[in-house]
């Protein structure tokens, strides 16, 4: 039996998916599960980067235990962050999480430097506040950058803990705003604009390129040797790359956020686009996820702090259905990026301080689904395309009731069933690297492993 390994950390957690592939198809397995999450340091919203390596190596090792070692292993996590090293290859922290909200003041400065509709045309990608960029110049100006000689987006930097090589990976590189959509290179007119040292970024390398083995240290933790690829290294790229879709049908990746798009050939550069706030990240094949990025499943994540976590996700979703509240918000509103309390904030958006829980947990499922259906049209209009079907795939697929919603809203035939699907995309990376295959192939394998079921209206 040949194993491929996927390590998947999101923002609350992170796993270790082993898969074996055999006879053309796959079957995926998980062997270790591990919290993640930012904490307070001294005021500054930061990430464990300790812990996680500690978590990414203790998950390999439960292979040696089970007897299971696989042939190939890569890492995938959220976007944008990322770790500076410097001269001693020392990190330089702390790793800001994308929540903290420092990037609050620079967005105007950058602005002034590159006009947002250069930024733009040259990139391709969403304006959001904690974007790479932005974040960039904050080190620059506070002068963290001052001794920084080595950038590492948050699973590259993971991949160096296990072989000691750099490397940056083209998906992930696109979501830090400074990749340029046309040539799928650092863009060095933007870094010289902003005064960012061009010596920090290495060349990007294309998801399947081999990292390395492991080093001589981590061999001796784990107890076996093998090979770290890089998979679509942002997880909504190994997501997608796991879809079965096509011109007529949108991906819907549903966990912590909500990434809706559809999959192009080339990027959609408009001001059309830019005006909606749709992004053109980097794919598998050069391919672009043209996208728009709605908070997910952090509101019902954050609620359910809220109350202590008294009630489980299915009840929370029991209680939604239970009422009668349909009145929206904007999920996206800014307050509810990282708020003290999220059940305050959106009592707030909702003009009502008393309003009952199970309001406001409909209220978020109905403003969820109608997000959807603005995206939906949008990304018709944006790109031309016709949409019939929507493919939502991730954990949040398992919501029964949103799904439901989503087909009523949006009149679109809704599927499901891949709701390992980051996982599944990093393992078929690995797969296409060894074997060889097309994305298009390592789709055929998705449709012969999983069942992929209609949600009725």
């Amino acid at each position: 039996m040949q194993y491929h390994l996927a390590i998947d950390i999101g923002a609350s957690s992170g796993r270790h998916i082993l898969a074996c592939y055999d006879s053309g198809k796959v079957t995926l397995e998980e062997v270790h599960r591990f919290e993640n999450g930012i904490h307070d340091a001294n005021g500054t919203l930061v990430w464990d980067i300790t812990h996680l390596v500690r978590e990414v190596k203790a998950g390999i090792a439960k292979c040696k235990t089970i007897g299971k070692m696989p042939k190939t292993v890569a890492i995938d996590t959220w976007g944008v962050d990322y770790v500076l090293l410097d001269e001693n290859e020392q990190e330089i922290l702390p790793a800001v999480s994308y929540r903290d909200n420092r990037t609050a003041t620079v967005q105007a400065e950058v602005a002034a430097l590159v006009l947002p509709e250069q930024l733009y045309a040259r990139t391709g990608i969403q304006h959001q506040n904690f974007n790479t960029i932005y974040q960039l110049y904050c080190d620059k100006k506070s002068g963290k950058l001052d001794n920084a000689k080595h950038f590492l987006m948050m699973p590259d930097y993971l991949s160096y803990q296990l072989t000691g090589v750099m490397k940056n990976e083209y998906t992930n590189a696109t979501t830090t705003n400074l990749v340029n959509a046309e040539q799928k290179c650092w863009d060095p007119a933007l870094l010289s604009a902003l005064g960012l040292p061009g010596e920090l970024f290495l060349p990007v390398s294309l998801p399947g390129t081999t990292v390395g083995s492991f080093s001589n240290e981590v061999q001796q933790e784990v107890g076996f040797d093998a090979t770290v690829l890089l998979a679509p290294t942002h997880d909504t790229a190994a997501a997608v790359a796991a879809c079965p879709i096509d011109d007529c049908s949108v991906y819907l990746s549903s966990g912590t956020w909500s990434l809706i798009g559809t999959e192009n050939l080339r990027p959609i550069l408009s001001q059309a686009a830019q005006a909606e706030n749709f992004t053109n990240e980097g794919g598998v094949e050069y391919r672009f996820r043209f996208l728009k990025n709605i908070m997910g499943m952090w509101l019902f994540q954050n609620l359910r702090r809220d109350l202590d976590k008294k009630f489980t996700y299915d009840e929370m979703m029991q209680m939604a259905q239970r009422s009668s509240y349909t009145k929206t918000f904007d999920c996206n509103d800014p307050s509810l990026t990282a708020p003290q309390s999220m059940l305050a904030a959106i009592r707030k958006l909702l003009g009502d301080e008393d309003l009952p829980v199970a309001d406001v947990l409909s209220a978020v499922y109905h403003s969820l689904a109608a997000s959807y259906q603005q995206a939906v049209s949008q990304i018709e209009a944006l790109s031309g395309k016709q949409i019939d079907r929507i493919l939502i795939v991730g954990g949040g697929s398992k919501d029964r009731y949103l799904n439901e919603l989503t087909a009523e809203v949006t009149g679109k035939t809704v599927l499901t069933g891949l709701s390992e699907a980051t996982a599944l995309g990093n393992i078929l990376s690995q797969i296409m690297a060894c074997e060889h295959l097309t994305l298009q192939q390592a789709r055929e394998i998705v449709k012969q492993s999983f069942s992929i079921k209609e949600t009725s209206k």
